[in-house]
């Protein structure tokens, strides 16, 4: 079952989204050389109490935490701990999520930590967001499913090779294990959404008015391929190579989508693809 929202309860998703972007702007200053993963789960841990608002990573499943902190060839889900300490030149994906009045939001974001980083690197991050941001422009009212497959994947394809520095095999991998989801009175739902195309799982759902989706490419400088650690949680690329992941939580509405974790609600962005923005439910 795809859980269609009301405007009432969109709205309220905004308010968890809001929370969500509050905890990718605190834990982006504190993502520096020197800090534990640890510490940065203590500061999203401040920004969702201070808005009264609730996790939705603690207690997950049995996940120990507040955010997933993924540390370079950690694709996803990488536990934060004391002994994890950042390093001038690593990159760390932060995924974190909030619930309020029992509605979610979930989003995620690559930072660099300190400064130099590989130009191999700085153009995987690029590719990845704007990978996402191509698959929210194809959330439109009529469209199916595989279209914002279709848009993640094609825009990864259609970029140039990467430069085979250190932490890449000059080309970008698609994880192909994980990928976004409906969102809503729960923060995983149906539908499941690939990041690539796949003939066996046909056109999926028509996207339709009150739809919210998490979209969130992966993609790695090497293999699309993935193991999970003895944790049980955290996720790598089997060859090593470094990954980014970026998320953001949207909701379709008559007047166009909502980027719900999105400060602008994804004006700005959506603007480049020709692609308008409804209005901001809490304005």
């Amino acid at each position: 079952m795809v859980q269609i929202k009301t405007p009432e309860q969109i709205a309220k998703m905004r308010e968890a989204g809001l929370v969500v972007a509050a905890i990718h702007a605190a834990t982006r200053e504190a993502a520096v050389p020197g800090a534990t993963t640890r510490d940065l789960d203590m500061v999203a841990r401040k920004v969702i109490a201070d808005a009264g608002a609730k996790s939705n990573f603690l207690g997950y499943g049995g996940f120990p935490a507040t955010i997933c902190t993924s540390v370079n060839e950690v694709v996803v889900h990488g536990i934060p701990d004391d002994k994890t300490v950042l390093k001038d030149g690593d990159i760390i994906s932060i995924d974190a999520g909030a619930i309020v009045d029992g509605w979610h939001g979930d989003a995620a974001y690559t930072a660099f930590v300190g400064t130099g980083h590989a130009p191999e690197l700085v153009e995987l991050s690029r590719v990845t967001e704007e990978s996402m941001w191509a698959g929210i422009a194809a959330m439109k009212l009529g469209n199916r499913l595989v279209d914002i497959s279709k848009a993640i994947e094609g825009y990864i394809k259609r970029q140039p090779r990467p430069s085979t520095g250190e932490h890449s095999l000059g080309k970008f991998g698609i994880i192909e294990d994980y990928g976004g989801h409906g969102i809503g009175s729960e923060m995983h739902m149906d539908p499941h959404l690939l990041n690539y195309v796949s003939r066996k799982r046909g056109k999926g759902v028509k996207l339709v008015p009150g739809l919210c989706l998490a979209i969130e490419p992966m993609v790695s400088l090497g293999t699309a391929q993935t193991e999970v650690l003895a944790d049980d949680w955290t996720v790598i690329t089997t060859d090593g190579t470094w990954s980014s992941h970026w998320e953001h939580s949207i909701a379709l509405t008559e007047a166009g989508p909502i980027v719900l974790t999105s400060p602008d609600c994804g004006k700005a962005k959506l603007a480049e693809y020709g692609v308008t923005t409804a209005p901001d439910p809490l304005a």
